[in-house]
């Protein structure tokens, strides 16, 4: 069994591939190239209990472990790309709130974030890349005797659901005091969302851009007063969970491989059992990284992995292209031109590839000095 598949041995599973993997095999196209069902992902997820999944017992969720949360987003991902994205930034942020020492925000937030009641949207794409010496910070905080003003402007943010959101952003300060981290909600005054931004795919997944002007906040609304410590501790599950993406897009493509006619399986039947090894090697080595905190001690590994991982879809898809051939370029077969889009979009996924190449390329630099 694999470790993507391990998770079905839990009480969930029956969620995950019942209703719930009904509805996505039935409206996975139309999540990725419309926003009317952009207000039903949330809920569908949230109706199968996934949100729970590695969120200890004693604070509602459904035990487990982070291993276990990224299993599900790879379960997810073989069915609906648009899905599993929102269920990454969601259970993300409830990773934020699990790992904040301001455990009255978590009590506060928490049960609502689970049922789905309200959308948690990560926002620290912007600081993974500070963290990373990429860019600057976009976010600005001034300290106010009400609070803190908190001024500036992120251009893309996922799961922004317009029915009522809280978005983590980290902001930086004047003076030698760190960046901190705050939760954002949607009804804060000065808090503005884009319309939805005009993606080619993804298109259910409340993805828009989030502008604050003056607005204020205070410390009940802290996640963290040291940004570039918790940014480095909740790295892993960040970027694993963002790794169930490609696990779950690659497992689907070779199961594609695998309905393809004899003729057309037994030609490409090596090169697909080889991209299939590739891939449970990567599982295994994803799993036990998260599960062994190693890629706290050593997070050029989890960067090499999240780029081999991206290599290794795009030649899964690459294949299903092969095997489906003039048929998969029908429209009534949607299912792998769905996949061609999806692939493109891992790539760019922040941190994307090019930034985390860079950052290997420094770390190689520093390393050998």
């Amino acid at each position: 069994m694999s470790s993507i598949d391990s998770i079905e041995s839990q009480s969930h599973s029956d969620a995950l591939q019942g209703e719930l993997a009904r509805w996505l095999d039935a409206n996975a196209e139309a999540l990725d190239i419309e926003q009317s069902r952009a207000g039903e992902v949330l809920l569908r997820l949230a109706r199968a209990e996934i949100f729970g999944i590695g969120v200890p017992l004693a604070l509602g969720g459904g035990g487990g472990s982070i291993a276990d949360a990224i299993g599900a987003v790879a379960q997810v991902a073989q069915r609906s790309v648009t899905a599993a994205f929102v269920l990454w930034g969601h259970r993300t942020f409830i990773e934020y709130l699990l790992n904040s020492s301001n455990t009255a925000l978590r009590d506060r937030w928490l049960p609502a974030l689970l049922t789905g009641e309200l959308a948690g949207a990560t926002g620290l794409s912007n600081a993974m890349k500070f963290l990373s010496n990429i860019e600057s910070l976009q976010m600005h905080a001034v300290r106010e005797a009400s609070g803190w003003t908190l001024n500036g402007s992120l251009p893309w943010i996922t799961n922004l659901r317009r029915e009522g959101f809280l978005a983590a952003a980290a902001f930086d300060h004047a003076g030698a005091a760190p960046p901190s981290i705050f939760a954002i909600p949607s009804d804060t005054e000065g808090a503005h969302r884009s319309d939805d931004l005009d993606l080619i795919g993804l298109r259910a997944s409340n993805t828009a851009a989030l502008t604050l002007k003056d607005a204020v906040l205070d410390e009940q609304y802290q996640i963290s007063a040291d940004a570039p410590a918790f940014l480095a501790r909740v790295r892993p599950a960040f970027l694993g969970l963002q790794c169930g993406l490609s696990l779950g897009l690659a497992r689907r493509a070779l199961a594609a491989v695998a309905e393809a006619g004899d003729g057309t399986r037994a030609t490409i039947k090596s090169e697909a059992a080889r991209i299939e090894a590739t891939l449970d090697a990567e599982t295994d080595q994803l799993m036990t990284g998260v599960s062994d905190a190693s890629f706290l001690q050593r997070p050029a590994s989890l960067f090499e992995l999240r780029i081999s991982l991206a290599q290794t879809v795009s030649a899964a898809v690459g294949l299903e292209v092969q095997a489906a051939g003039g048929r998969g370029y029908l429209r009534q077969q949607a299912g792998t031109a769905r996949r061609v889009r999806e692939a493109s979009f891992i790539p760019i996924v922040t941190p994307s590839l090019v930034q985390l190449k860079s950052q290997l390329a420094l770390h190689e630099r520093t390393v050998a000095q």
